[in-house]
């Protein structure tokens, strides 16, 4: 198994990393919020968990060993297979499914594409006592909307945008998307500015 990665950034795609790894190029598969983390041309560091199929080895990547951890425990649950897990990881963090999953809000799991009521019901079901208790305290509330604007146009220079193309790319999704969520939904707004911009640049 290949438990990490770390080299030099080659390229930051809408849902995958290249990373040279000893003059190799390692295609690796990450949350919008991971993502946008990496720098093309900087040094970068993932947990990684490697899924074989017959036809395939696909590499996914974590900004920690608890991401991988909550990734790899969540496909144990009957119908999710990794690219649902890391949908998961997009829109909760390790400690935001815990508690969806400990205080049982099947709304909150169904906010994740690909989840419908039957669906988080066996998530719930299948997972309890197996995901752990949350190790930080629950969120104090949604965070300003200028905020999560903040976060994402931010999140979105940093992937190679400019500043401008980064504030309309927000501005035309902001009214469908930001207001009034909570923290957890940066991630959700992130991808679909990048989708209203076309992909990710480097």
């Amino acid at each position: 198994m290949i438990a990490s990665v770390r080299g030099t950034v080659l390229a930051v795609r809408l849902d995958a990393a290249v990373i040279e790894v000893g003059g190799v190029g390692m295609l690796v598969h990450a949350t919008p919020t991971t993502l946008a983390s990496l720098r093309p041309g900087a040094s970068a560091q993932l947990a990684t968990s490697l899924v074989v199929r017959e036809d395939s080895l696909t590499l996914f990547g974590f900004a920690d060993d608890d991401e991988r951890e909550v990734f790899e425990v969540v496909q144990t649950v009957s119908g999710v297979g990794p690219r649902l897990a890391l949908a998961m990881l997009a829109v909760h963090s390790p400690d935001g499914l815990r508690r969806a999953v400990a205080g049982e809000d099947l709304a909150a799991l169904k906010r994740v594409p690909g989840i419908g009521h039957k669906g988080a019901q066996r998530i719930v079901l299948e997972l309890a006592d197996r995901l752990g208790v949350p190790t930080s305290a629950p969120d104090a509330g949604p965070a300003p909307q200028d905020d999560r604007r903040s976060q994402v146009i931010d999140a979105l220079v940093g992937l190679g945008w400019t500043t401008r193309a980064a504030q309309d790319a927000v501005a035309s999704v902001v009214g469908g998307v930001i207001a009034p969520v909570s923290g957890d939904e940066v991630a959700e707004v992130l991808r679909a500015a990048l989708r209203a911009l076309g992909g990710v640049r480097g």
